[in-house]
């Protein structure tokens, strides 16, 4: 018993320092992203552009993953990869700092340039603390580190805030410049706590101990219309640039405090993450459709009002819903996919995703340029959709055995 306890704890373990690995990182790209939709605009992009960018750099972001997590799995060199897609990912945000002004063509290619590294070492680090959330809970344990991770998406906002409150100047893309410039310090921490992670923990495979019946996973019909939910999920939730856009457009909120509404949707994010990651425990994919159900209209709140409560409204519904489908959605695939397989499984999972948020973001953002209306609608759609399939996907679950 007392070994078994100390296998969980040392799972555990890993889990928390993987967790404060995301929360820096988080708090470098994350705290960048609660900026980035003003400040792309300020450098002469449109919100057309902004919204293809963003979704390119999401379709990057996962449709890479199949290539990264095929390699993964050939060749089971996890730390290498988990350690070159940080240094990637990081290091392309205090880079922004060096931008120029109408420089929009190399600040888009570092926002889709953080994505690729993001590509690189997602698949290998899920599959890593995979194997350890199998001795803890699976739904618990992603849900913790989805916790820590948005912890971290909330600091990084918070700390912008006040960097621009502090060093601000008149012109608001010289602060932009230097808050990038700021990030630099979580990022070059996270480096070295990767670093260091790897030392101590070079085999993290060794903690799932399972059987293997096959290599290989075959596709139900089940996990189709699993797969169909989420991609329409991920085509109508609008990607937070575009909202700080609206914002910072409306002028409903000051612009130096644009960095403190996506700290708290993060925030919301955080304990979503962890509520429904209990939940998935408990209930498997209806979890899905409660929260989805739950945070559906946030783009009604958002884009139909100018009053800022309302508005904040909105973003508290859009908090809980990537809180929901971040966490639950990498338990599921976990629980889905072989050991063997599973960087592969979480690539081929998380492409289809990326391709749906590629198209949706890019198609918002044509849409607001036309009318803020006919992007409600479309999200709006897309979701209640996306909750027809959880129900068809959980009937068929039954119907398979």
């Amino acid at each position: 018993m007392k070994s078994n306890d100390k296998y969980f704890n040392k799972a555990f373990e890993f889990i928390l320092l993987m967790g404060i690995i995301s929360l820096f990182s988080d708090m470098t790209h994350e705290g960048a992203r609660s900026i980035l939709g003003d400040y792309l605009n300020l450098t002469g992009a449109s919100a057309a552009t902004i919204g293809f960018v963003s979704g390119l750099g999401e379709l990057c972001g996962y449709s890479l993953r199949l290539l990264s997590g095929f390699i993964a799995d050939k060749t089971k060199k996890y730390w290498p990869l988990v350690i070159l897609g940080y240094v990637l990912q990081v290091l392309s945000i205090p880079a922004l700092a060096l931008v120029s002004e109408n420089g929009w063509i190399i600040a888009c290619g570092l926002v889709i340039f953080e994505r690729i590294g993001k590509a690189v070492k997602k698949p290998a680090k899920n599959t890593l603390v995979s194997f350890a959330a199998s001795e803890v809970g699976t739904g618990k344990g992603f849900a913790f580190l989805e916790f820590l991770d948005q912890l971290g998406a909330f600091l990084g906002p918070v700390i912008l805030f006040i960097t621009a409150s502090i060093k601000g100047s008149e012109n608001q893309f010289t602060t932009y410049r230097i808050c990038f410039a700021v990030l630099g310090i979580p990022a070059l921490i996270t480096i070295g706590l990767v670093l260091f992670a790897k030392f101590k923990y070079p085999n993290p495979e060794s903690f799932e101990k399972v059987i293997e019946e096959s290599p290989r996973f075959h596709v139900k019909k089940a996990f189709v219309f699993y797969m169909a939910a989420i991609c329409l999920f991920a085509f109508g939730f609008v990607d937070f640039t575009l909202i700080t856009l609206h914002a910072a457009r409306l002028k409903v909120f000051p612009s130096s405090a644009l960095s403190l509404l996506y700290a708290a949707a993060m925030a919301v994010d955080a304990f979503a993450a962890l509520f429904f990651g209990w939940l998935f425990d408990k209930m498997g994919i209806k979890s899905l459709v409660i929260s989805t159900v739950v945070s559906n209209f946030f783009s009604c709140f958002i884009f139909l009002s100018v009053n800022p409560i309302i508005m904040s409204i909105g973003i508290i519904l859009w908090g809980i819903g990537m809180g929901a489908q971040e966490s639950i959605m990498k338990a599921a695939v976990s629980k889905i996919v072989p050991h063997s397989m599973r960087s592969t499984g979480f690539g081929i999972f998380e492409t289809g995703f990326g391709v749906a948020w590629f198209l949706g973001s890019w198609l918002l953002g044509v849409l607001y340029d036309i009318d803020p209306v006919r992007l409600v609608m479309i999200s709006v759609v897309a979701q209640l959709m996306s909750i027809v399939f959880y129900i068809l996907c959980i009937r068929q679950q039954k119907m398979e055995g």
